[in-house]
């Protein structure tokens, strides 16, 4: 938590330091001010945005707000956009703390001298939304980046779901008693489509995974193989406990019950993602196998897969030390010509499933989906491998009629 640090400086007054750890264990910062009032209203300011610097804020300056308007500051957007998240009802942890860094990191450093008020000159309006949606496209830096900061493409999805909430924020606004504006200026904005390659699922021929495979480092193809095996997500496989599967009798299963998650504090172990997602996995006798070795000499809580160190893995490390080298590896060496995302093991998973003609509801129960549109819209275009079935049963029920005539 921040505190208060009195001093006083070569001339004998004294001041004040507000200090703490950047989201509570990270780099230390800090800013000074001339009274203990100025101070502690700036620490808890600290306190309340997560051991962060609020939103708007200037090292040495203050809130970046137009002087000449004496606009208040619950109503500039980086306090309004926060107190917005803060009061979301049914959203979990995870969810609040990413769109708490959405706003932070891609919304402030184009709106944080902006104010959601709809009658002031510094109002946040559709050229303000139009220009951050031209920059998020196309890679450039906001007008409050520091100089120097490098700035990525983002893809259409990406850019929709950010524009969905800062929709969100804004229609808050509108909806506020009494309504601080009049129209939400999101409500006609011209969004991106939908063809940007870069963003669609990659699927894996059994022939390419097994390129891949070879090129994995020998302590991590048991965990790969384990993910493109059942389909389960990053978060569910390494959150896998030993308790968590049945390996002997006639059915032997794997229980989804719970998955890594991200919060304001750091990774946490909570519910899967929705309630679909908590399930049972039926597992082959080669799983069995996978996971009675993985399993052998550890206790129930123990967890199935570890880093080298022992400790859960952490994705970022996976991806760095793992991941990249065999993708980039396979390519070099074997030609592998597609460049999956890890999450597109699980797209794989299903792809193959559907190759062997197993119902996409069981596909759906499978992969934890909330409803089968998701199955359907997600997996629905590879179903035309199956289109010599479709044919072969339409030509059956049909047989004997004159549908020539």
């Amino acid at each position: 938590m921040a505190y208060i640090r009195a001093r006083r400086n070569a001339s004998g007054q004294e001041t004040f330091r507000v200090i703490w750890r950047s989201n509570g264990n990270g780099q230390q910062e800090g800013e000074d001010f001339d009274d203990k009032p100025s101070a502690t209203k700036f620490r808890d300011l600290v306190n309340g945005h997560g051991q962060q610097w609020p939103p708007g804020w200037v090292r040495g300056v203050g809130f970046a707000t137009p002087e000449q308007e004496n606009i208040p500051e619950e109503e500039m957007f980086g306090p309004f956009a926060h107190r917005y998240i803060d009061l979301l009802t049914d959203v979990s942890e995870q969810t609040r703390g990413n769109y708490r860094k959405f706003v932070n990191n891609h919304m402030l450093p184009w709106f944080q001298e902006l104010t959601v008020r709809g009658d002031r000159e510094t109002t946040l309006g559709r050229d303000h939304i139009s220009r951050w949606i031209n920059d998020l496209a196309a890679g450039r830096r906001g007008p409050h980046h520091a100089p120097g900061v490098k700035r990525r493409k983002y893809a259409p999805k990406t850019i929709r779901n950010y524009h969905g909430l800062l929709f969100g924020v804004l229609q808050a606004a509108a909806d506020a008693e009494p309504p601080l504006r009049t129209s939400n200026p999101c409500a006609h904005t011209q969004l991106p489509g939908n063809n940007h390659i870069a963003d669609e699922a990659t699927f894996l021929e059994r022939e390419e995974y097994a390129i891949l495979r070879a090129h994995l480092a020998s302590d991590v193809v048991d965990l790969v193989d384990a993910l493109v095996s059942t389909g389960l997500r990053w978060g569910e496989m390494t959150g896998l406990q030993v308790r968590d599967l049945t390996l002997h009798g006639d059915r032997p299963k794997l229980r989804v019950q719970r998955a890594w998650k991200r919060g304001e504090h750091g990774k946490y172990l909570g519910p899967p993602k929705t309630v679909k997602s908590r399930r049972t996995i039926v597992l082959s006798p080669s799983q069995v196998a996978l996971f009675s070795r993985n399993c052998r000499g550890k206790r129930p809580t123990d967890f199935v897969f570890t880093a080298p160190e022992g400790n859960a893995w952490d994705s970022g490390g996976f991806y760095s030390a793992r991941w990249k080298p065999a993708i980039s590896s396979a390519m070099l060496v074997d030609c592998l010509t597609k460049k999956p995302r890890l999450h597109d093991l699980r797209h794989t998973h299903a792809s193959w499933l559907i190759a062997k003609k197993v119902p996409l509801p069981a596909i759906q129960a499978r992969l934890g989906h909330e409803s089968i549109t998701t199955t359907v819209d997600r997996y629905g275009h590879l179903l035309a491998m199956m289109d010599e079935e479709v044919i072969a049963a339409v030509e059956w029920s049909m047989a004997g009629m004159d549908l020539a005539a």
